[in-house]
């Protein structure tokens, strides 16, 4: 290795600030998490001898939620008839855009995501109301220019 050069590379790394959340056409800032990930069932397949002959693969399995401070759920709320659940809203794309230190935006579509349940959770001394939701999606489309 030569004198001066630079052992980590990576620069600034990105983080929670580093994100842009994206629901229903506007960017989302009472946003605490969130979590998505899929995954694709895969197996070795033997027959003749002690070697796999083949690989199987089984269904995509897409999973992801989202943590809103209640009063951008309220927001949401909001915008819908009274009686209106969050249950009741129309499949939507969810965009995640991540700023990179090259100055390039990485971006991830939760697609058709709905939500599958409204709760609230609060005890003494919270200063604030955080509520998970869990969503329902179809796919991932991952690193989308």
């Amino acid at each position: 290795m030569r004198a001066g050069s630079i052992i980590n590379s990576l620069g600034k790394l990105q983080g929670w600030n580093s994100i842009t959340t994206n629901l229903f056409g506007h960017d989302v800032v009472g946003i605490t998490e969130l979590a998505y990930d899929d995954s694709e069932k895969k197996e070795n397949v033997y027959a003749a001898g002690k070697f796999m002959v083949g690989r199987s693969e089984g269904n995509y399995e897409p999973k992801a939620s989202i943590t809103l401070l209640k009063e951008e759920v309220d927001a949401i709320l909001d915008t819908l008839p009274p009686g209106t659940r969050l249950q009741d809203i129309e499949m939507s794309d969810i965009v995640v855009q991540f700023a990179m230190k090259t100055g390039r935006i990485r971006k991830d579509i939760i697609r058709n995501a709905e939500f599958t349940g409204n709760s609230v959770d609060i005890k003494q001394g919270d200063g604030s109301i955080s509520v998970k939701l869990e969503l329902i999606i179809s796919h991932i489309d991952w690193n989308v220019r």
